[in-house]
């Protein structure tokens, strides 16, 4: 079989794995995809399931004995209900799963009944619910090959910036004039600073304190607004100090820690603290953080977006994004906006009444998120409750 034949859809086998090692190797073949997630690569997952217990349904596709199709999923249980959901997609901005160009044509082609029959059978022995979340249903000028499954409109969209080899063509898509005069004035604030560094971390001590650093002030963000700290258990810390271990390139990068700090001296303070993925020429912003005692007046965190993006033309990448959330600094540097899907699938009568809920959920979620009014006033409601719990 060459990469180009077409793949049956109804001739496709799936089966199941509970661990990830068998599958090392198609797994890393089929991620150097472009289209294909950085969230589902093998080493985003493994520093996932090195650090959580939960169990792994992990779907495997072929075709002629050759794996096509990978789904890395994992098992959690709430109210009673077994969820199957990508591995760590409480952090993942953008979710695909990992599809052969091959397979993502012929799924877009044919019906997918007969696989999603599989899928269920597969799956009904170990969940409930199949949840897939973050999907955009059309990204890199393709359509999701699983278009066509029960799903529902997500409540937070994704923001990117398209990225040229020159940066004044890259900010020309924005108000290039005002952004530049914002630059500048920023850089006269900081003078009062002594200055600024753009530092990003390449010591393992270096990025530890970093990261470290990143969860104190996002922590202290958290509480100023009333909102649960997202990064607090240790967990989920442990996860993102993994990824930061696992080996990269420059086109390939789970995760490196940028930061702008004050002054020239080797310890100044952190103003600001960003964390980037790359695969490829996609870009994406996982977290970022900024200390509200150093410089305000120049907001560091808009600056350090600036220097980032920056290099990022220069390194040769074609997009910048955001990731989910819709806020003004995002729409301010964002002339794209991606709409994403959670596919909703039940998989045993329980589910069933599981999925109509998660589906009402969701677009009530959607819904107010889409009167900004109404979603101001209820998130002052939910500070002042978390602010009264305390």
């Amino acid at each position: 079989m060459t990469s180009s034949a077409p793949v049956p859809v109804c001739a496709l086998s799936l089966d199941l794995f509970t661990t990830m090692e068998p599958l090392e190797d198609d797994w890393r073949r089929l991620e150097t995809d472009d289209y294909c997630s950085l969230h589902q690569g093998y080493d985003w997952c493994r520093a996932w399931v090195k650090t959580h217990a939960n169990p792994l349904a992990i779907v495997r596709g072929q075709w002629n004995g050759r794996t096509v199709l990978i789904l890395p999923l994992e098992i959690t249980t709430a109210v009673m209900v077994r969820r199957a959901s990508f591995i760590a997609a409480r952090f993942s901005n953008i979710n695909t799963g990992l599809f052969t160009p091959e397979l993502r044509q012929q799924m877009r082609r044919a019906s997918i009944k007969p696989f999603a029959q599989q899928l269920v059978s597969l799956l009904k022995p170990h969940a409930d619910v199949l949840s897939l979340s973050n999907i955009p249903l059309h990204w890199r000028g393709e359509h999701h090959p699983l278009a066509s499954l029960p799903c529902v409109e997500h409540q937070n969209h994704a923001f990117q910036l398209p990225l040229f080899a020159d940066f004044s063509a890259t900010i020309a898509q924005l108000n290039a004039k005002r952004r530049r005069k914002k630059f500048r004035n920023q850089q006269r604030k900081l003078e009062n600073y002594g200055g600024y560094q753009h530092v990003i971390a390449e010591r393992d001590e270096q990025k530890t304190h970093l990261l470290d650093l990143f969860f104190k002030q996002k922590a202290v963000r958290f509480k100023t607004l009333g909102l649960p700290d997202v990064f607090q258990t240790p967990g989920t810390k442990a996860f993102f100090h993994q990824i930061l271990q696992s080996a990269h390139d420059r086109m390939n990068m789970p995760l490196e820690l940028h930061a702008l700090q004050l002054g020239h001296q080797a310890n100044g303070p952190i103003a600001a603290i960003a964390g980037l993925s790359r695969k490829g020429s996609h870009v994406l912003c996982q977290f970022g953080s900024i200390d509200e005692t150093l410089a305000p007046e120049a907001s560091p965190g808009e600056l350090l977006f600036w220097l980032m993006i920056e290099q990022c033309c220069a390194q040769g990448a074609t997009l910048f994004d955001f990731g989910l959330g819709d806020q003004g600094y995002k729409r301010g540097w964002c002339p794209v906006e991606t709409i994403q899907h959670d596919i909703v699938l039940p998989l045993t009568p329980l589910g069933h009444g599981a999925a109509t809920a998660q589906r009402l959920l969701t677009r009530t979620k959607a819904a107010i998120k889409h009167q900004q009014h109404l979603y101001a006033f209820l998130q002052k409601i939910r500070a002042r409750m978390n602010h009264g719990a305390e």
